[in-house]
């Protein structure tokens, strides 16, 4: 599915798939499923889908909903949120990096070129620290 919102384009076919769940697919009207992706950029948004009696549903005629589908720019702090209920522990350190029970640490969001993250990641892959240690080394 592509959606532009807020003049961003969210393409499922070229955005990575992190993470994804549902209510078990048996075929009936309460079905859904959602996916969470991430852009080449680095932003995060959720793909769902769903039966006529889920939040995905759309209005087909007077009286009548059905399948339906939806696009949802998430913020890293949603992304998470969603990553702790979909994926394993390991999933998701390898994707948002190690868990530190440090209550003074800060989330934070930033846009950066897609060759300077690139240069961030393998700098801390090739240390064997998290990107997070790897930034903070540098101040």
């Amino acid at each position: 599915m592509k959606k532009i919102i807020n003049g961003k384009l969210y393409d499922t076919e070229t955005a990575k798939l992190i993470a994804s769940r549902s209510s078990g697919g048996s075929g009936s009207f309460s079905d859904w499923s959602e996916c969470l992706y991430k852009k080449r950029t680095g932003e995060y948004f959720l793909h769902g889908e769903g039966g006529p009696m889920t939040k995905y549903s759309r209005q087909c005629g007077d009286n009548s909903w059905g399948w339906g589908e939806r696009i949802t720019p998430l913020s890293y702090d949603e992304a998470v949120e969603f990553a702790e209920k979909a994926m394993t522990a390991d999933e998701y350190m390898a994707e948002f990096g190690p868990v530190s029970e440090n209550e003074e640490r800060v989330t934070l969001s930033v846009s950066l070129d897609a060759a300077v993250a690139d240069r961030i990641r393998k700098a801390a892959a090739a240390a064997g620290i998290s990107v997070s240690e790897c930034i903070a080394s540098k101040f």
